[in-house]
Order: C-alpha cells, then structure tokens, then sequence
C-alpha cells in the first residue's frame, strides 16, 4: 500500500489533534482533511482511524458512504451537475449525459487533462432556473448542451 507523502501526513495528523478531542469528530475531520488536500487520499484511512481508535472500516465507510467525499485528487475545475427533482424534470438527465460525452469522464472521475472533475450534486437550490449547475463556485441555470459548451469554451480561454 502506498504512503502518504510527508507533507500529506503531516496535514492529517495536525487535523486529527486540532478535532479528536470534539464529540463525534469523524466527519469534521474528514471535511478539514479534504479541504486542505482536495480529497481524502486512501493512505490516510489508516491514520484517521489510528488516531480517533477507530478501525479501518469504519472511516472507509464513512468516506465512502457520503458522495461529498473525493477518494482521488480532483481537476482544476469542479463542474457540480444538479441530479434533484426540479432539474430532473427540465432536462437534468440529458444535460449530465451530455456532459459526460463532453468531458468524456462518469461523475466522481477527472479528465485525463486533470482539467475537470464532474460530480453529481443534488439541489443547489436554483430550481426555478434549472438545470442547473455550478462550475468552481459559480452558479449557472437553464443549461442546455450548447450553453455548458459555451461555458467550457470560456472557462478554456480564461485558463
């Protein structure tokens, strides 16, 4: 199994002292670690659970079981497609396969570029616009397949 580089395992380990000691700390120490290194690498399930007394299971399951969670360091770019109902019903599943096909990657898996990683969100509250989605942070609604083109294309020439 690989290791965590040292400057990785450092990060973790500074997480783990500054939440171990808060009540149910598991998922606050999660969202820290992932906020500071983009993902949750798999090396650090071992630490995670050595240093809150857990077993291995247990952390693997709580990283896995909430899609919040990266297991594998993402692109660039985040593009959020919104999957809930209200977008469902304006077309929400022909704009994700679209982008799909587009980017050429599943949800939770990054171009090969590095450049983007898709994820499925499920309401980002813009259901009067939808489909909706949003691209590092910034909310897009009535998407359409020519519209999240266009918004690659500028996000292309901005970079």
């Amino acid at each position: 199994m690989k290791t965590l580089a040292a400057q990785e395992l450092a990060t973790v380990r500074r997480i783990i002292e500054e939440c171990k000691g808060r009540p149910g700390p598991l998922i606050e120490l999660l969202h820290a670690i992932q906020a500071e290194l983009g993902f949750i690498p798999p090396e650090a399930v071992p630490v995670v659970a050595e240093g809150l007394n857990l077993s291995r299971a247990e952390v693997h399951g709580v990283v896995t079981f909430y899609h919040f969670f990266r297991r594998a360091r993402p692109g660039r770019s985040t593009v959020s497609l919104c999957q809930a109902e209200a977008c469902q019903s304006m077309g929400a599943a022909a704009l994700s396969e679209h982008a799909r096909q587009r980017l050429g990657v599943g949800f939770h898996e990054t171009t090969a570029d590095g450049r983007y990683t898709l994820e499925p969100v499920y309401c980002l509250g813009n259901c009067a616009c939808s489909p909706a989605a949003m691209i590092d942070g910034e909310l897009y609604g009535r998407l359409t397949p020519e519209r999240f083109d266009a918004l690659l294309a500028e996000d292309a020439t901005s970079s």
